[in-house]
């Protein structure tokens, strides 16, 4: 159901409202008849499906109820957006198609969530989490959800994000948006999601979808993976087509599956892959596409030599105790661990890949607010600054937009400080960094871990995260997968596995084979805080004597 903005005391409570409508629309409350999808992945449900002990039908019921119960009511995690009215009477069409014997694929009938900055044919806005996006009704398919539909995919609904996808303020609030409000962490709920595929990770964290599509321009699908216990990929630049997708970096967008296994994620990636005419970075999707489910071998990591990004850890000692052990995971698995303790110029990266998105920023989102409907009134960055004043109350309340006014303050792709910026990153991140690395050693991927544990929701402060590990990646344009690795006082972190241009067969195969190696099985505990878990609660109090 789509939802409009209205006066700001009135915001919160009409997309409430909006959300009840929408489950009373398709007859399904939180005490529906359902089936068990907690912790189950695609490809059990897809056997289910197969098996005939379900239907499609049966299983968007399911995930709408738990959407009722989990993210509008009970807990709150506001991970889910909007849903589509179409999800059910589709689901209805694809069993109908299963029972005359016709297969689409292993997706068939399955439902995902997809983050809503990529555009889907359903009567549902594709709001970058914005008010200035609420009437951004496009009535058109991204080729990628085009490919998944093609496959069977039903579009459940869409996600919360990081609003602009975390490019506005240099002291964001990640998961928070003005129409969505903040994403919780299913884990401990007064943490972050991370972003900007907040609601994303957590949606499949806590079940409600099969999976869910996600985007990154440097983390936001790797981050929210790693914070929220799941698979995350950010496959090879190009790989996927980024047509009709909000755009931030044209340099270094892409769309990623976030999954509850390595195989679910391959599935998907699967489909989603190929080249688009209309995005030029595509023009090479199809020669390296594969079927990444499979390339999987539980078995792919012996033999391998891995390299162990030590300047990219340190960051947080837990999460380094964390990394630590599943380093002898991989080595009991038969890798090889070489270590790599710097990169020189690395120090530099950050600032220069700021003058580069800010730069791509304002000449690619002008061109996409030129394709929206005549119901968009913001056509250009410039209007978008204003609708954020004008909408104060709601859109600047808790952090401001200073990468917006630093991005229409950019000179064009023209300018020698973007250029300049631009040729160091990409030569210090792929030809001298990632490339280098690998040639020099001979190795087969490198490692480190995602992020830290997911940090407090803090509107004083904004986020306080502690380091990461995706900018190489994201930069050069390379495969980065997140896989769980562990969890710190009960927050999950992830292991990053990344390698060279169109490797992302060889890297989902090693992260499937940490996965069946380390047989991690976390679910979130909806916690209200994490003094909460017994084993921390007890040390809190003073020993009694």
């Amino acid at each position: 159901m789509a939802f409009s903005p209205l006066s700001s005391p009135l915001r919160t409570l009409s997309y409430q409202l909006a959300m009840a409508l929408s489950l009373v629309f398709y007859g399904v409350s939180a005490s529906a008849q359902t089936v068990p999808v907690q912790g189950r992945t695609l490809t059990e449900l897809a056997a289910d499906l197969s098996a005939g002990r379900i239907s499609s039908a049966l299983l968007v019921k399911t995930y709408l109820a738990r959407i009722a119960a989990i993210d509008r009511a009970g807990p709150g995690l506001h991970a889910v957006l909007s849903l589509n009215p179409n999800a059910l009477k589709e689901a209805i069409a694809l069993d109908a198609e299963r029972k005359a014997g016709h297969l689409r694929g292993p997706l068939h009938g399955i439902p995902i969530l997809v983050k809503d900055n990529i555009e889907t044919k359903d009567p549902i806005a594709t709001t970058a989490g914005s008010l200035a996006l609420a009437q951004n009704i496009t009535g058109r398919d991204s080729p990628l959800v085009a490919n998944l539909r093609a496959a069977g995919v039903i579009i459940l609904g869409k996600t919360n994000l990081s609003e602009w996808a975390n490019l506005r303020s240099t002291r964001p609030i990640s998961g928070w948006s003005g129409i969505g409000g903040f994403t919780h962490n299913p884990y401990v709920l007064n943490r972050s999601a991370c972003g900007s595929s907040s609601g994303s990770g957590a949606a499949v964290a806590a079940s409600l979808a099969a999976a869910a599509i996600g985007s990154e321009t440097d983390g936001s699908v790797t981050c929210p993976a790693s914070m929220n216990g799941v698979i995350g990929i950010k496959p090879t630049l190009g790989l996927v087509s980024r047509t009709h997708i909000v755009p931030i970096s044209h340099t270094q967008d892409t769309a990623g599956p976030l999954a509850a296994s390595v195989r679910d994620a391959a599935e998907l990636l699967s489909v989603m892959a190929g080249s688009d005419p209309a995005d030029p970075a595509t023009v090479d999707a199809d020669a390296h596409k594969a079927d990444y489910a499979k390339m999987l071998d539980a078995n792919s990591l012996r033999g391998t030599r891995i390299g162990v990004m030590r300047f990219l850890a340190g960051f947080h000692p837990e999460t380094d105790a964390v990394f630590a052990r599943a380093l002898q995971t991989l080595k009991s698995a038969g890798a090889t661990l070489v270590e790599i303790d710097s990169l020189p110029g690395y120090e530099t990266i950050a600032n220069a890949e700021l003058t580069v998105m800010t730069t791509e920023l304002k000449t690619d989102l002008n061109a996409y607010l030129a394709t929206t409907p005549a119901t968009v009134k913001s056509r250009t960055l410039a209007d978008l600054i204003a609708f954020n004043q004008a909408h104060a109350d709601r859109e600047l309340a808790l952090f401001g937009q200073e990468l917006f006014i630093k991005a229409q303050a950019t000179k064009g792709f023209a300018d020698p400080a973007y250029i300049a910026a631009y040729t160091a990153n990409k030569k210090l991140a792929g030809p001298q960094g990632i490339d280098k690395f690998i040639a020099a050693d001979h190795l087969d991927a490198l490692v480190a871990p995602t992020a830290g544990p997911a940090f407090v929701l803090d509107i004083a402060n904004g986020d306080n995260n502690l380091g990461s590990t995706t900018t190489l990646a994201a930069i050069a344009g390379y495969p980065h997968v997140s896989v769980p690795m562990g969890a710190v006082y009960g927050l999950p972190v992830g292991l990053s596995i990344f390698g060279p241009a169109w490797s992302d067969g060889k890297m989902l195969s090693y992260a499937y084979a940490f996965e069946q190696t380390l047989k991690l099985h976390q679910h979130p505990q909806y916690l209200i805080d994490v003094k909460t878990n017994p084993p921390l609660k007890d040390l809190l109090l003073p020993v009694k004597r």
